[in-house]
């Protein structure tokens, strides 16, 4: 058989699936668009069928395209797992590092110091901010890692995930909620995927949400509700006893998981050593199946 898969066209077909078209894939693998094209062409014309639909309206993939990227994604994962397993070399360079408050918890620090002393060569910056934002500076190539949240349906598949946990409305049990007057919200800032999906979700309870409060801080929000200023949206690991969990009429949000996601320089050694190494020593809590 002459055909080969060359290993930059599967690195390109799945980035196109995971970033949603060429003009993304494009950025996070820091190529031309015109050359992710170009790569996607001479596949299709080894393999002899055509991988991306090009239709408007349709999906991204033909079905010989979806087939292809279950292939593609078990071999780009070997090629990563051998590089990660053989590499002998000391690890060295710049990593920019973003993460949520909310992984804080997790050990982050204790972690990035071991990291620093077993790996001196290697420089980490770490910034908090929000997971939203965290996602545009991975596309933008502004950061290397984010450590962060999303939807379980929003991970990809080149995501490591580390947790999952489930999302709950929640309030203070001695807040009494008058379902017939808007409903008081206790939100994150803009940038938070929570506060956006409740915003829309939202519009469901009549007469609807009223934001009563924004804040950036999980500590500063968990406080309002224990205030009785509110309701709000909290992973399982923030709920306490002093919260009632509420079921219908509000509607069930969807799973979130804790995840590492890498930018453009997923293949350097320095970054896949610190996800290696965040994800065997982070610290989080058994999620009930």
């Amino acid at each position: 058989m002459s055909a080969r898969l060359e290993l930059g066209a599967l690195q390109a077909l799945a980035a196109i699936v995971e970033t949603g078209g060429i003009t993304r894939a494009a950025q996070s693998l820091a190529l031309s668009q015109s050359a992710i094209s170009h790569k996607i062409r001479r596949l299709e014309t080894a393999l002899g069928c055509e991988l991306l639909t090009r239709r408007s309206g349709a999906g991204l993939l033909t079905p010989e395209g979806e087939k292809l990227l279950g292939y593609a994604r078990r071999i780009l994962a070997l090629h990563d797992e051998a590089l990660s397993c053989l590499g002998t070399e000391p690890l060295r360079g710049k990593i920019r590092l973003g993460v949520t408050e909310d992984t804080t918890s997790g050990g982050v620090a204790r972690i990035l110091g071991r990291f620093a002393r077993r790996h001196p060569d290697v420089s980490v910056r770490t910034h908090v901010g929000q997971s939203l934002t965290l996602e545009g500076q991975l596309d933008r190539g502004e950061i290397d890692v984010g450590f962060m949240q999303v939807f379980e349906h929003r991970q990809r598949v080149s995501d490591t995930v580390v947790a999952r946990e489930p999302l709950h409305w929640v309030k203070s049990r001695d807040f009494e909620l008058d379902m017939s007057r808007s409903i008081p919200f206790v939100a994150f800032d803009d940038d938070c995927f929570y506060r956006q999906w409740a915003m829309e979700a939202g519009q469901s309870l009549s007469p609807g949400l009223n934001t009563v409060m924004t804040c950036a801080s999980v500590a500063g929000v968990k406080s309002a509700v224990l205030s009785g200023l509110g309701v709000t949206l909290l992973n399982r690991r923030h709920v306490t006893p002093e919260m009632e969990v509420m079921q219908a009429p509000f509607p069930e949000p969807p799973p979130i998981v804790y995840l590492l996601r890498t930018g453009r320089q997923r293949h350097s050694s320095a970054v896949r050593g610190l996800v290696g190494a965040i994800t065997e020593e982070v610290e989080t809590p058994a999620v009930p199946g």
